[in-house]
């Protein structure tokens, strides 16, 4: 069993000394710390207990390093809150109290060092101290030790204790992806980069590619270690020390995260609950600039409080935007501190409910929150997921996007959507994740835009799709259209002619004006053959002596053009598609006959009985065709 434990209290309470008593290490480990006697960074040492082993994380107690303390606080297990049995709580035991409640840790032992300076009365003062502190609280009925660390009383008692309460910790439940926060960086001569930190999720192996966040870098594991020993790889609430290949380590820094490639994305907005501590003074309020402290980083934000009153009151929880002014990664029920601007003090902390927000307007807030609660009270991975296709609307969400909204293993991803797909609550558009109700309701608003069309432009063959897009898919993107369009086809409802969309059921009808109208185009090119006129001169005879316009008459024409009947050959000349056949006949028959299948110009003319006018632009639309391919002056006939 892997146990991370975490000291809290006071500057110069004895939690170093403690720590080194329990496992015979100074987690002092800078010159600066050796010179002036005091924890100003992290420090780690380890000790194992039977089946059991424990990591400690030892933290600063001075208030100029509680950023310090914070970087080491996420993640641990049990809190070891140190009290000095001579002094009592002070300032910086209160705040690290808090720290530790706000940031959720669920098991302690509360530990009264300095044994050895106090007699039996001062003692139960400090006893009752440490009581009136934590009441209330999920150390209330924590055990409290009194220990010397000098003279080594109570440390065999406070081991036991640490191993009873270790047995009972809750299984951890590991569904998140693999994540490493990083609270150290440096480099080992002949290793390169390696960074430390408590794995919060998932297994970290070694040989295997992995992210560095926010900056994207991809890094390669060259080397894990726990317990200071070489291992193949790591599970989630192990510290570790991980070699990394591909990077400098001066590129690496505190506050960044080791993630699994291409699932976590940085982000700037996250919605919240938060917590405001009863003493911290004054209600926190909107446009509020604080100290946002999640994982192992700091980052300066601003908070948008999402309530009517814009504020909330000390003592009062409620649901918060924090918008960040530089990238951070976090998961959904991931947990933070928030910390005055200045003075730098604990205000208050919270827990991650959205963690790829955008900014809400004010007269949505009670649809906001309405969600957020909703997202905040499910623990279901297929209903949480359910919320989140929701809210994307048509637009729906990729499976990367639910994986880096949830933060959850693929396999439960894919559980997630097979469940909502098979309960016919969600569908899988083109691999967009859609809402059952709002891909329905796009799939009656394209059946309506098309029948629409019609009514407007009889004449035509249908939308064509790239009209369709703008008018109802603008915003969405291309998967959902044709999604939509696949469905519709599949159903029978609407026919697609490559470009343009139409109602399997809608015919084309005609007065018998325009039916005289179109027979007259169509003679015109009938009875001219293979020497047609131009196509406008075409369209100014059939409406002369009409009340048709030009404008009407290619309407018409574009009927044939839809048809086929009539195809294009140059910008000029349209023919029959049948005199076009005909023509192809004679140059299979010719090339059946000339047994090289080569024919010029001169040749293509008296074969087609047309001017150089017309059998330069046939022989050319033959050419795109591949019906013939040009070779110098002649052609071969394919």
């Amino acid at each position: 069993m892997e146990i991370i434990v975490g000291t809290a209290g006071h500057i110069d309470h004895g939690k170093t000394a403690l720590i080194k008593a329990l496992s015979g290490v100074d987690a002092d480990r800078l010159p600066e710390e050796k010179r002036r006697g005091i924890t100003v960074d992290l420090g780690f040492a380890e000790m194992s207990i039977g089946d059991v082993h424990f990591g400690f994380v030892d933290v600063p107690g001075h208030e100029r390093f509680v950023k310090n303390m914070l970087a080491g606080a996420s993640g641990i297990d049990i809190v070891m809150l140190v009290i000095a049995a001579d002094e009592g709580v002070m300032p910086q035991t209160r705040e690290h109290f808090d720290i530790c409640r706000l940031l959720g840790v669920k098991a302690g032992i509360v530990v009264l060092t300095k044994l050895d300076l106090v007699d039996a009365e001062t003692l139960e003062f400090a006893k009752l101290d440490a009581a009136e502190l934590v009441e209330g609280s999920f150390l209330e009925h924590a055990p409290v030790i009194a220990v010397s660390s000098r003279s080594g009383s109570g440390i065999a008692e406070l081991k036991e204790t640490l191993l009873v309460v270790s047995r009972d910790l809750p299984a951890r439940n590991d569904h998140l992806i693999t994540r490493l926060p990083i609270d150290r960086s440096f480099s080992v001569k002949g290793f390169g980069a390696v960074v430390t930190g408590t794995l919060a999720s998932g297994t970290i192996r070694e040989g295997e590619d992995i992210e560095l966040l926010p900056t994207k870098a991809k890094v390669r594991v060259r080397g894990v270690q726990t317990h200071g020993k070489a291992v193949r790889s790591a599970s989630a609430g192990q510290r570790v020390a991980v070699n990394l290949g591909g990077i400098d380590h001066s590129k690496i820094e505190r506050g960044m995260l080791l993630a699994e490639p291409g699932v976590m994305r940085p982000t700037q907005i996250f919605d919240a609950e938060i917590e405001v501590l009863a003493d911290a003074a004054k209600p926190v309020r909107s446009r509020q600039r604080v100290r946002v402290h999640i994982g192992t980083v700091e980052a300066l934000a601003r908070i948008q409080v999402l309530n009517e009153a814009g504020e909330i009151a000390e003592g009062q929880k409620d649901l918060v935007q924090i918008r960040l002014e530089t990238s951070v990664v976090a998961v959904p029920c991931e947990r933070f501190i928030i910390r005055r601007y200045s003075p730098q003090l604990t205000i208050a902390g919270g827990i991650v409910i959205d963690n790829s927000a955008v900014k809400h307007r004010r007269k949505d807030l009670s649809k906001v929150r309405e969600y957020l609660n909703s997202l905040s009270n499910t623990e279901n991975s297929s209903e949480k997921t359910h919320l989140l296709i929701t809210a994307a609307g048509p637009s729906g969400l990729s499976f990367a996007d639910l994986r880096s909204r949830t933060g959850l293993q693929q396999n439960l991803v894919e559980n997630a959507t097979e469940t909502l797909i098979s309960a016919d609550e969600v569908v899988n558009a083109e691999g967009r994740f859609v809402e059952k109700a709002a891909f329905e309701t796009l799939i009656a608003s394209v059946e309506n835009a098309v029948g629409e069309f019609h009514k407007s432009d009889p004449l035509a063959k249908g939308i064509s799709r790239e009209a369709l897009r703008e008018k109802l898919f603008a915003y969405l993107p291309n998967e959902i259209l044709h999604a939509v369009i696949t469905e519709l086809e599949s159903a029978g409802t609407i026919a697609l002619d490559r470009e343009s969309i139409r109602l399997s059921s809608y015919q084309t009808t005609l007065s018998p004006a325009e039916a005289a109208l179109k027979t007259k185009i169509f003679e015109a090119y009938r009875t001219a053959g293979l020497e047609v006129p131009k196509v406008e001169d075409v369209l100014n005879g059939a409406v002369a002596g009409t009340s048709f316009t030009r404008n009407d008459a290619r309407k018409f024409f574009q009927l044939f053009l839809d048809s086929g009947e009539i195809v294009k050959v140059s910008e000029e000349f349209y023919f029959l598609k049948s005199k076009i056949a005909k023509l192809v006949e004679k140059l299979k028959q010719f090339a059946a006959a000339s047994g090289d299948r080569s024919i010029d110009m001169a040749q293509f003319k008296d074969l087609a009985a047309v001017s150089r006018k017309y059998a330069i632009p046939l022989i050319e639309y033959f050419d795109r065709e591949r019906v013939t391919v040009r070779r110098g002056d002649i052609r071969i006939i394919l």
